[in-house]
C-alpha cells in the first residue's frame, strides 16, 4: 500500500500547484490603490488642459483657477468615498484554506467509501501463503472484507473443519447456505459441522438437514457418511452398514477411502448379525479423453456416456457411466453396479467392448462424436489393474 499512498500524494501535490503557484505569483496591489492612482492621473490631465486653454486665451485667469479648484474638489470627493484597500493576506485566505481542506476532504471520503482494504487483500493473495496459519488468516481477512462472497465463506468453513474447529465452521456453513441457497452438499456439511461442534451429540435439527440434503440428492456423500457414523454410534448397525454401502458405491475405484469404508461395513454387518458381503467382481477402469482436434467442436456441458457392451451378445450396454465434456479427461470404473438391467451384468460376460459417446441432446443412443476400443477379455483387463484407454475422436454414425 505504500506505493499507492505515494502516488496519491504526488497527484495531490500536482493539484495543489494549480492553486498555490498562481497565488504566489500574484502582484500585491489592491483595487483601492489602483482607483486612487487613476483619479490622480485624471486630475493632472485636467489641470494641464486648463493651462493650455488659458495660455491660448480661451479661458481667463479666474476661469482657469475655478476649473482647477473644481477638479481638486472632485479628486478629494473620490478619494474620500473610496473603500480602504483590502490586505493582501485576506485575499489569500480563501485559496489557502481550500488548498488545505480539499486534500483532507478527499482523504476522508476515500477512507469512508474507498476500497483500500480490498486493494491490500488482493495484494496479499498475489503471493502464495507460507503455511496453513497464513492461509487461514488470509481467508479470514477476505471474509471480513467481503462477507457476502459465498466462495470465501465456504472455503474458510472447510479450512476450519480441516483444522478440527467445527464450532467456528458451523456458523460459516450456515451463512453459506443463506447466501448460496439450500444446496444438498452445503446442508450435509452444515449438519456435519454441527454434529462435531456439539461433541457428537445428534439433534433433530441435524437430522432435518441430512434428510433435506438426501431428498435433494440421494447421493450426497457427506450426509451418507455422517448418517453411517451416527447410526453406528447409536448401535443401529444395519442402518449404518446401508449408508456406508451407498457411499462406497459412489467412490472411484482407486479412492483409498473405499477400503476404510469396507472395514466399517464389515464390522457393522457383523454387529447386526448380517452375513458378510460376497466380494464384488472387479470392474473395468477406463481412462476417457477427448481428441485435441475436437476441443473447439464440443461444449463443456455436452453429455458423455461411457459404456461396455458384450461382444456378440445383446446390444444393450452392460454398464454405463455418465459424465460431461468439462470433466474430461476422466477415469471411471464400470462394474455390476452400473448395469442398466439386473439380469445383464458386466461380470456375466467374458468378452466386452468399451465405447464412449458425446451427445449434446443428452440421449445415450445417438450423439455427435464417439470413441471405441477393441474387444478385450474382461477378467484379464480387470486383473491387470491398468486403465483401458478410450479416446473420443470420430463422428458418431
Amino acid at each position: 500500500m505504500t506505493d499507492f499512498w505515494l502516488a496519491a500524494a504526488l497527484l495531490l501535490l500536482v493539484a495543489m500547484c494549480f492553486i498555490l503557484i498562481p497565488l504566489a505569483l500574484r502582484r500585491p496591489q489592491a483595487e483601492g490603490q489602483d482607483r486612487a492612482a487613476l483619479n490622480v492621473a485624471l486630475f493632472e490631465e485636467r489641470v494641464a488642459n486648463l493651462r493650455v486653454q488659458h495660455a491660448a486665451g480661451l479661458l481667463s485667469r479666474a476661469e482657469a483657477d475655478a476649473g482647477r479648484a473644481e477638479a481638486a474638489r472632485e479628486l478629494l470627493a473620490d478619494t474620500a468615498g473610496a473603500a480602504p484597500a483590502p490586505a493582501l493576506g485576506r485575499d489569500r485566505r480563501l485559496p489557502l484554506g481550500l488548498a488545505v481542506l480539499l486534500p483532507l476532504l478527499a482523504l476522508g471520503l476515500y477512507l469512508h467509501y474507498g476500497a483500500s482494504d480490498k486493494v491490500a487483500l488482493s495484494r496479499s493473495f498475489a503471493t502464495p501463503p507460507k503455511d496453513m496459519a497464513e492461509m487461514t488468516a488470509r481467508l479470514e481477512q477476505a471474509v471480513r472484507a467481503q462477507p457476502d462472497a459465498v466462495e470465501g465463506v465456504y472455503y474458510l468453513a472447510r479450512t476450519y473443519m480441516a483444522q478440527n474447529r467445527p464450532g467456528e465452521a458451523a456458523p460459516l456453513f450456515g451463512r453459506a447456505v443463506a447466501l448460496a441457497g439450500r444446496r444438498p452438499d452445503l446442508l450435509g456439511q452444515w449438519a456435519q459441522a454441527q454434529y462435531f461442534a456439539a461433541g457428537k451429540q445428534w439433534a433433530p435439527a441435524m437430522q432435518a438437514l441430512t434428510d433435506e440434503a438426501l431428498k435433494g440428492d440421494p447421493n450426497e456423500v457427506t450426509s451418507l457418511g455422517l448418517l453411517g457414523i451416527v447410526n453406528f454410534e447409536a448401535q443401529h448397525f444395519a442402518e449404518a452398514a446401508d449408508y456406508w454401502q451407498r457411499l462406497q458405491a459412489l467412490l472411484p475405484a482407486a479412492d483409498p477411502a473405499r477400503q476404510a469404508l469396507q472395514g466399517g461395513i464389515d464390522k457393522a454387518r457383523q454387529q447386526a448379525g448380517l452375513p458378510a458381503l460376497a466380494p464384488a467382481a472387479a470392474g473395468l477402469v477406463v481412462r476417457v479423453s477427448l481428441a485435441p482436434a475436437l476441443q473447439g467442436k464440443v461444449q463443456p456441458n455436452d453429455t458423455v456416456f461411457v459404456f461396455a457392451r458384450a461382444v456378440g451378445g445383446p446390444p444393450i450396454p452392460l454398464a454405463v457411466k455418465r459424465l460431461s465434456v468439462a470433466e474430461l479427461p476422466a477415469t471411471v470404473e464400470l462394474g455390476d453396479a452400473d448395469a442398466m438391467q439386473p439380469a445383464l451384468k458386466l461380470s456375466g460376460f467374458q468378452q466386452v467392448q468399451l465405447a464412449a459417446r458425446i451427445s449434446r441432446s443428452g440421449q445415450p443412443t445417438h450423439g455427435e462424436w464417439r470413441g471405441q476400443g477393441a474387444p478385450i477379455d474382461r477378467e484379464r483387463a480387470a486383473a491387470g489393474g491398468a486403465p483401458q484407454i478410450l479416446i473420443i475422436d470420430s463422428p458418431d454414425p
